[in-house]
């Protein structure tokens, strides 16, 4: 079986709430108004592809040429990341054009210290070079969503793993695989690369099943 190794582009890439009023009304009661406030206090989880759509309608207004070289979820403890949601996904863009690249992030949290709710930039841009180039990857080429990959993840070894630890964490990093020249979706088991307890890598174009492992 062929091994597959993450390769972070952290180094590579530059990493540079809210607030809701809420008005009084004399006609609620306490517990209409209590309940009001916990509604809107709940996060919105997004599925992979969900949030890498809305963060690039924001990397082409940065850029019109922007083009993904990587997308993640961030765990906390608003979920598991089981069934191939988050709360706060991470995008990673690239511009030919203006030789940069840019950091967004799509937040459904309510978590204090969490990115704002909604999309938003992250940081300065970055230096545009080789490196960061080759990780590139046509956003069309986009087709299967994490909800996809984590169950074609489960009937590979991951279905183990959540019987032995229900509240198993799992997290998603989108690259490109350079031998097959399309993105992947690396379904985690684990909060990170380092403490995973399996990993499965799924054609992110085609849907179809890549490799599971360690």
């Amino acid at each position: 079986m062929k091994s597959y190794r993450l390769a972070f582009a952290l180094s590579v890439i530059g990493i540079v709430m809210l607030a809701v009023g809420c008005s009084s009304n004399e006609n609620k009661t306490a517990s209409e108004t209590s309940a009001a406030a916990s509604k809107k206090a709940e996060p919105s989880l997004y599925s992979g592809e969900e949030a890498f759509n809305r963060m690039l309608g924001l990397a082409l207004k940065w850029a019109a040429d922007a083009e993904p070289a990587r997308v993640e979820s961030v765990l906390n403890t608003e979920g598991t990341g089981q069934g191939g949601k988050s709360t706060v996904w991470r995008g990673y863009f690239v511009s030919p054009s203006r030789r940069s690249t840019k950091t967004f992030v799509c937040s459904g949290s309510r978590l204090a210290g969490a990115p704002p709710y909604g999309v938003s930039p992250e940081g300065p841009e970055g230096a545009y070079n080789a490196q960061s180039a080759g990780l590139v990857f046509s956003h069309f080429l986009l087709k299967t969503d994490t909800d996809k990959a984590y169950e074609i993840a489960q009937q590979h070894g991951g279905d183990a793993l959540l019987k032995k630890d229900a509240q198993q964490p799992v997290t998603y990093v989108l690259l490109k695989d350079k031998n097959l020249n399309v993105p992947v979706w690396f379904v985690i088991y684990g909060a990170s690369e380092k403490d995973r307890k399996g990993i499965g890598v799924i054609n992110a174009t085609t849907g179809g099943f890549v490799s599971a492992g360690k």
